[in-house]
Parts: C-alpha cells; sequence; structure tokens
C-alpha cells in the first residue's frame, strides 16, 4: 500500500489567528488517524470574500507567521502537509495565491503559484493577484508522486496532464470553491473526471460554507470517492494505493492511447 493521506477542512475567515487555530487542530486530528500527508484548503492563511476589499496588508513572505505555524506543525506531528497562502509578490503590488508543500522534517519541499486566476463568476482574482508562470510541481511520498494544482486549475485539464506528463500519479487540489447554483456539482464531477481522464487519484481539500462548497475528498483512478468530509469543518482520510493505479491504467490505458501532447502557451 501507499501513503495515508489525509483532507482537513475549514471556513477560513480574516481573523489570521483563527485560521492558525483551526490549522492547528485539524493537522493534529489527521495526524491522529494515521495520516502522512495533510491536505488543507486554498487561503488557509486568510480568506475574504468580498472580490472589492484590498488586502495587500495581510499578506506575508512564506517564512511568515503562517508559513513558520506549518513547518512547525509538520515536524511536531511528523506529517507532510500542503496549505494555501497568499504571499507577497516582491515584483509587484499584487499577493501570489501560493501552495505551501512542507516534509515531515518542517523543511520547505517546494512552493506552487496558481497558474489559473479565478475570473469567472463574477469574481476578478487577477484585480489583486499576479498568476504564476505554468509550472509542473510534483514532489515523491510514501512510493508515489503527487502533482499540485489550486482550484480554480481544476477547470483546466491541461493542468492536470502537464501534472500527469511529469510522473503525477496522484493530484493535490486545495480550493476555495465557491457555493453557488451548479458549483457544488461542477466540484465533484471536475475532481472525479480528472481522476478518471488522467488514471490518477485525486486529493481535494476545500473550504466549508456558507461560502464555499466543502466537499473534501479523495478520488481514486476510477472516479471512485473513497473519503468524503462532508459539508462541516473537519477531516478525512484515505490510504492510496500504486498497484491501483497500475491496475487502472492497464485496464484503461488512456495516457498510453492518447495522440496529444499538451504545453503551455
Amino acid at each position: 500500500m501507499g501513503p495515508h493521506v489525509a483532507v482537513a477542512q475549514f471556513g477560513g475567515s480574516t481573523d489570521k489567528a483563527a485560521n492558525r487555530a483551526a490549522v492547528r487542530e485539524l493537522v493534529a486530528q489527521a495526524a491522529a488517524t494515521g495520516a502522512e500527508l495533510v491536505v488543507l484548503p486554498e487561503y488557509s492563511m486568510y480568506a475574504v470574500q468580498d472580490p472589492k476589499v484590498d488586502y495587500r496588508d495581510q499578506l506575508e513572505p512564506i517564512d511568515g507567521e503562517f508559513g513558520s505555524l506549518v513547518s512547525a506543525l509538520a515536524k511536531e506531528q511528523s506529517v507532510a502537509i500542503v496549505a494555501g497562502m497568499t504571499v507577497v509578490d516582491e515584483q509587484s503590488d499584487k499577493g501570489i495565491n501560493t501552495l505551501l508543500v512542507v516534509g515531515a522534517d518542517g523543511e520547505l519541499v517546494d512552493t506552487y503559484e496558481k497558474v489559473h486566476l479565478y475570473d469567472a463568476f463574477g469574481f476578478r482574482e487577477s484585480d489583486r493577484l499576479r498568476a504564476g508562470d505554468p509550472r509542473a510541481v510534483t514532489f515523491e511520498l510514501g512510493g508515489m508522486t503527487f502533482g499540485t494544482m489550486t482550484c480554480y486549475d481544476l477547470r483546466f485539464p491541461e493542468m492536470a496532464r502537464l501534472l500527469v506528463d511529469a510522473g503525477a500519479d496522484a493530484l493535490i487540489v486545495p480550493a476555495a470553491w465557491v457555493a453557488g447554483p451548479a458549483k457544488e456539482d461542477h466540484w465533484m464531477t471536475l475532481l472525479r473526471a480528472r481522476a478518471i481522464e488522467n488514471t490518477v487519484y485525486v486529493v481535494a481539500s476545500g473550504q466549508t460554507g456558507p461560502q464555499c462548497t466543502g466537499l473534501s475528498m479523495v478520488v481514486d483512478p476510477m472516479g471512485v470517492v473513497v473519503a468524503n468530509a462532508g459539508e462541516a469543518k473537519g477531516v478525512a482520510s484515505a490510504v492510496l494505493d500504486p498497484e491501483r493505479v497500475a491496475s487502472v491504467r492497464k485496464r484503461n490505458p488512456s495516457l498510453a492511447n492518447r495522440r496529444f501532447t499538451v504545453a503551455p502557451k
């Protein structure tokens, strides 16, 4: 068997101290289940729902208060952690929607900067954030390769395929999937679609309501939901199996049969 992973969800707010307390609680809860990797939502550091609010004064460097907490928790609980925050951009007056990938030793493994900004459904994330350049951010854990993307990236199948081409057999998707007509269905459908078409696990952690859908889940390479955290604050976990990936890819060789490549614009 492969690594034991957990998705940990909560409703973030503009109270950074409360957000950090929730992260501390959920990481400890996930570690108690035996998880080796804990995935927290997008905007775990600071979450504001009003697209007109200027929150540049709330941005932090990667090694700021939030990033330092994530590193300390990873080391304290002996778990790898992926968590979303908004980082200061030294080259502009905007922030960067960033995922921290921290190892179980507390060391920063890598960062992922959100490529597709949420300029949809009445929001304009690009008004206050700078998009990252397309880059396949992957890391190894428990004999499997994980690739990272964030929220709106899920709507772009090329992003998932870029990660799979880089060797990912599991995709990590932190999100703050805004609630609304058909949005819950889109979230669940797209998570399962990315799993099915790429024959990979999908490990997705979303902010909870009332603003966001919650429904953090782990989906297997056949599109089967093997763990679901529901709508409230909490944790769901599952053990991934690399043999399941190999078996599904043998029966459904869609990656081997493809006739297109993916390249950034």
